[in-house]
């Protein structure tokens, strides 16, 4: 077991749920700043600033300064002018802070100062559309933003519309689009993960549990498979959410909230084909977030529901999980950023 240092995300607003965000090893956690509803956390390159979207009706994203002891201290916060904020990335030049606004289905984008301090928005970008899921797809939701290998390309998956926007971000921070995948209708995209190898990306939709394979180049994706992120029988009800890739491209890995399983997936020698090798426990109950340590030997599943982050050794050979010991108990653990 690594003793790597890690911090954790969580919700603070509901029933049960903590103070802002931990920090420790997935032995033992300690509340490193109290913030509300930290649900999803990113760390600048050099790792001296960490910054958290405060997933609230009135969204927010903060900027901490990381001391070397872990402990965290709020530089700023800024408003993200949209409602349930959940996801964020910082652009490769480390210029600007983007986010994504769950419920009101938009992107904000925020200067990144000297000191780490976040300015005001840029850009406040607004989607539209709608799927045909009714209750889930009357507008737009936002459930990522995230960069190509490259640093080329900005992509913003809307779970509302069944949509991955493409675009290039200028220098005075707002979204150019440049092209958009329509995925299947109904399905629900919300994360996505590029192959490191660059010509591959893979989506993984909420709504209708798949996985969508693409093609990519020059900023265009291009459906060239979708495959079923459960085992054949699978029944109930299930909501995948995380997707993690292994450094080589050769292995994927999807969590399914629901049937409560991390699912394994191995790729084609082009990255274009992938197939279901594995479905585990996750160590609890709704596994919203995964994460690879740093050395990549170790996957965490932190599992909302069950206040549990869960730890993983990860077969670097056939890409298998194996459990390790007892998940260590935290309140609606929702994100895990190792550093």
């Amino acid at each position: 077991m690594t003793s790597e240092r890690i911090y954790v995300g969580s919700y603070t607003s509901q029933d049960g749920g903590g103070t802002g965000i931990a920090v420790g090893t997935v032995e033992q956690l300690v509340v490193a700043v109290e913030t509300p509803d930290p649900s999803f956390l990113t760390r600048s390159a050099d790792g001296r600033f960490l910054y958290a979207t405060n997933e609230l009706d009135a969204g927010r994203v903060s900027a901490f300064a990381a001391a070397d002891d872990g402990s965290l201290v709020l530089l700023n916060d800024q408003p993200t002018e949209g409602a349930h904020p959940c996801h964020l990335a910082i652009d490769p030049s480390g210029n600007y802070l983007l986010s994504a606004n769950y419920s009101s289905g938009s992107i904000a984008i925020h200067p990144i100062a000297a000191d780490g301090s976040l300015g005001e928005a840029t850009q406040i970008l607004q989607r539209e559309g709608t799927g045909p899921n009714a209750e889930r797809q009357e507008g737009p939701h936002s459930h990522q933003v995230t960069f190509d290998p490259a640093g080329e390309y900005v992509f913003d998956v809307d779970l509302g519309s069944d949509s991955v926007h493409v675009s290039t971000l200028t220098e005075d921070g707002r979204l150019a689009e440049v092209s958009r995948l329509q995925v299947h209708p109904g399905a629900g995209p919300r994360h996505l993960v590029f192959h490191p190898a660059g010509g591959a990306a893979y989506v993984i939709n909420e709504l209708d549990s798949t996985l969508t394979v693409c093609s990519y180049a020059d900023g265009k994706l291009a459906v060239t498979q979708t495959v079923s992120t459960r085992p054949d029988g699978a029944s109930g009800e299930n909501a995948p959410a995380e997707l993690l890739i292994t450094p080589d491209g050769r292995y994927l890995y999807g969590s399914n909230r629901g049937d409560n399983t991390v699912a394994v997936f191995a790729t084609d020698a082009d990255g274009l084909g992938v197939e279901l090798i594995q479905t585990i426990g996750s160590g609890g109950t709704w596994p919203r977030h995964l994460a690879f340590s740093n050395d990549f030997t170790l996957l965490y599943a932190a599992n909302e529901r069950s206040d549990a982050v869960a730890a993983f050794t990860v077969d670097q050979s056939s890409g298998a999980l194996t459990a390790t010991g007892t998940p260590l108990s935290w309140p609606k653990p929702v994100c895990v950023l190792p550093v």
